[in-house]
Order: structure tokens, then C-alpha cells, then sequence
């Protein structure tokens, strides 16, 4: 059972990778807003990803329990992503977080190319700026929403429970 766990995160990690990198090395012919706009975007859903992951190793069941006796649909996956809380994190936190964090670097190197082959920035200095901001971007980010899913754990993890029961159907 548990070699099945890490072959699924394997295999999860490999098509994530895949996508995000795809993405990331089709964006490096587009425009630096856009460039930009994806990288932020990447760094959030890292972010956002984190925070579910907290969200769903600090929330308590009981009320998920009060919510599905209430005939509330989205009420059983938010309970399901509690009962198997530490695979959540593990996908959250770990793969779509590490994913997102490689990909940004990725990403960063784009940006900075970009500013020393059309800005004339001194290699050392494009290189610096920009990964000192999206290290910290992100953590400072992640810092900020974790303290947001301890506190509004339930919160989270019901509307996390409300896109998977619109995407289950």
C-alpha cells in the first residue's frame, strides 16, 4: 500500500513537472507582462496550495461530520480531505508547492534573461533582484496564508471541498 502512495506522487509530481515546464518554456516567447503575470500566478497557486495543505492538517472533523448529517454535498469531500489529511498535505504542500517553486525559478531565469539581454542589467544584479523576489514572494506569502489557514482551517478546507464536489460531478 504505501510503495502504491509513492508511486501515484511519483507519477502525480512527473505530469505536474511536465505541464508547468511546458508552460514555463512556451511562455519565454511571449511579451514580459505576460511573463511576469504567469510567474505570480505560479507563486500563488503555491501559496494557495500551501495554505489547503495547512488548512487540512489543522481542521477538525467534527463540524464536516455536522455539515453531512445536514445533507451538505460538499461537506463529504472537505471530511474525505481531513480523514487523509497528511496525503492532502503531502500533495499540496509537497508536490504542487515544490513543483510551483521549481517552476518559478524556472521562470525567474526567463525574467531575468529578459532584463539582461534587453535592459543591458548587469548579469549579477538582474539575476539577485529576481530571485530574491520570488523567494521572497513565496515565502513571505506562504508565511502569511499559514497563519490564515490555522486560523480559518474550517473555512478552507470546506470551499477546497466545494471545488472538488463541482469538479467530481
Amino acid at each position: 500500500m504505501k510503495n502504491k502512495w509513492i508511486l501515484q506522487v511519483f507519477i502525480i509530481s512527473f505530469i505536474l513537472s511536465a505541464v508547468f515546464s511546458g508552460i514555463s518554456s512556451f511562455i519565454s516567447d511571449f511579451n514580459i507582462i505576460l511573463l511576469i503575470f504567469i510567474l505570480l500566478l505560479v507563486i500563488g497557486i503555491g501559496i494557495i496550495f500551501d495554505m489547503i495543505g495547512v488548512a487540512t492538517l489543522t481542521a477538525q472533523e467534527a463540524p464536516f461530520h455536522a455539515r453531512s448529517a445536514k445533507k451538505i454535498k460538499e461537506a463529504s469531500a472537505s471530511l474525505k480531505m481531513i480523514k487523509n489529511s497528511t496525503k492532502v498535505s503531502s500533495v499540496c504542500n509537497d508536490i504542487v508547492g515544490d513543483i510551483c517553486g521549481i517552476v518559478s525559478g524556472g521562470l525567474g531565469t526567463t525574467l531575468a534573461l529578459y532584463i539582461i539581454n534587453y535592459h543591458g542589467v548587469n548579469a549579477l544584479v538582474a539575476t539577485t533582484l529576481v530571485t530574491s523576489f520570488i523567494s521572497s514572494l513565496t515565502v513571505g506569502g506562504k508565511a502569511y496564508c499559514k497563519n490564515i489557514a490555522m486560523k480559518k482551517s474550517d473555512n478552507i478546507v470546506l470551499l477546497a471541498g466545494k471545488i472538488i464536489h463541482i469538479f467530481s460531478k
